[in-house]
């Protein structure tokens, strides 16, 4: 047997002024193009990811492992035309090389210059070069799916945790589906629909209400083997294009019927839910001082409005200015991206007094807001590569790049910064830059709900931060034109 495994990830915040090239999907910094064959295999082998799972399963049945590219962008702005061009055609080569089935670790909510639907257009020219061709693929939780990418494959499916720790488990479940039907054991057919209605990231996590009980549905009539496999799927609500909403897939083993009745079931649930997806934000400066005001510590403070891992610069710095104009003690925070402050700190060297003007290097013109830095001063207190092994529940294995990195020591507030953008979803941020995070007051970072994954365990208490950026949770910010319509709760009286 001959497997084309790949990976092709990137969600696109289509309001994001960071670029999307072909660098960006290098796993290192420094790195110009994400990695391929053996080099790939020892990145991504062993660790929390679809493409793991995948090369698991292919070394279970002695199969012969094309790995033809394992590109992972940090969420930005749309993907450049010419970096799609590469991974896909890398893909569609593989392909047309021979092989008897493809399992591709994808996003599903990728936008590119292009095209609204990257992952559609992706399957829509694989399964071109291999009309008959068996395709697994499994999605994030955060997929927009469209009609072209439901069109293309065999088996879908997708994340059911966010906090994303059930990543190498997803790639298991489409991988065993698929490697069933190349048996002859199972005929797997798919149905789905999308809602027309956005759900706020920042409450839409299956591990809480309104989501948990669509979600655990969908769970149990998997593992009670009524279906061969059962998605939900919450969306990526910042991308101004035709298919974004909830969804929902269903795998069936032949008769579709069973399936569709439990496709009605979960989106009818969630759709009597609606109200309950859609997050109100309260003022940064009240939400400061209630922090304030908690006497026990580690409280985290979540600034979900530039959140890098949907999109966000990582150099808004007004929550930071606030936390510092009530007086907060005992702060650690960041990483904030910026990397000429890097720079300077580590020409001045540790233990240097500098002045900086941090972040707000990057204006956000499709949401009228200009990059105000923050003047602070303090001792360079350390310089580090940037580089650390993920422990946590989320992409364990892994090994994060910060690139270069310094701590700005500012008295009251510890300040990490980075010449790369990442979401901070392990403790290792701090951690491998000298800062214990479970011994400080304060821990203010840039994040919607993945934090959870590493900082939820050391949390006396968790406060929401609704800084200004591209990835706030008021969609009245976001001057959407192409996002269908009627679509709930832009158009409250939407009818699914």
């Amino acid at each position: 047997m001959r497997l084309v495994i790949a990976m092709m990830r990137h969600e696109t915040n289509t309001f994001s002024p960071v670029p999307t090239t072909l660098k960006s999907f290098a796993h290192a910094s420094g790195m110009d193009a994400p990695v391929s064959g053996d080099e790939a295999i020892a990145v991504f082998g062993g660790t929390n990811n679809p493409l793991a799972a995948f090369l698991d399963l292919a070394r279970e049945e002695g199969a012969e492992v094309v790995v033809p590219v394992a590109a992972d962008a940090s969420p930005s702005g749309r993907v450049a035309a010419a970096a799609f061009e590469t991974m896909a055609g890398q893909i569609c080569d593989a392909v047309a090389a021979g092989c008897d089935a493809a399992l591709l670790d994808l996003h599903g909510a990728m936008v590119t210059d292009s095209h609204d639907d990257g992952e559609g257009e992706l399957l829509r020219r694989v399964r071109a070069v291999a009309p008959g061709l068996p395709i697994a693929v499994a999605l994030d939780f955060h997929s927009n799916l469209g009609p072209e990418m439901m069109a293309n494959a065999s088996v879908i499916t997708g994340y059911c945790t966010y906090p994303h720790i059930d990543m190498y488990e997803t790639g298991m479940r489409a991988g065993r589906t698929l490697l069933g039907a190349l048996e002859g054991a199972v005929k797997p057919a798919m149905v789905w629909r999308s809602l027309p209605m956005l759900t706020h990231t920042v409450v839409h996590s299956p591990s809480r209400q309104p989501m948990k009980d669509v979600m655990d549905k969908a769970i149990s009539a998997e593992a009670a083997g009524r279906v061969l496999n059962a998605s939900v799927f919450g969306g990526f609500p910042q991308a101004d294009i035709p298919h974004v909403g909830l969804s929902a897939i269903v795998v069936a083993d032949g008769d579709t019927g069973a399936a569709q009745t439990l496709l009605d079931d979960l989106l009818a649930l969630a759709w009597q839910r609606r109200a309950d997806f859609v997050y109100r934000s309260e003022p940064l400066e009240q939400s400061i001082a209630y922090a304030k005001s908690l006497a026990e510590g580690p409280v985290i403070l979540a600034d979900h409005g530039d959140n890098t891992a949907s999109g966000g610069t990582q150099d808004v710095m007004a929550p930071l200015a606030e936390v510092m104009r009530q007086g907060l003690d005992d702060v650690a925070a960041g990483p904030y991206c910026d990397p000429q402050s890097v720079a300077r700190m580590i020409a001045a060297g540790e233990g240097a007094a500098v002045t900086l003007d941090l972040g707000g290097k990057i204006d956000m013109p499709m949401l009228g807001l200009e990059g105000e830095p923050l003047t602070v001063s303090g001792t360079v207190a350390r310089i580090t590569d940037g580089r650390f092994k993920v422990t946590g529940p989320m992409m364990t294995g892994m090994t994060v790049d910060l690139g270069r990195t310094a701590v700005l020591d500012a008295g009251a507030v510890q300040i990490v910064v980075s010449e790369e953008r990442s979401e901070p979803y392990d403790l290792g941020v701090f951690t491998h830059a000298g800062i214990d995070p479970t011994r400080k007051k304060y821990v203010l970072i840039k994040s919607r709900q993945h934090f959870r994954a590493g900082f939820e365990p050391i949390a006396r208490h968790i406060v929401m931060v609704a800084g200004p950026g591209v990835t706030g949770s008021d969609i009245a910010l976001f001057p959407y034109k192409d996002l269908r319509r009627p679509i709930y709760p832009i158009d409250p009286d939407t009818v699914p």
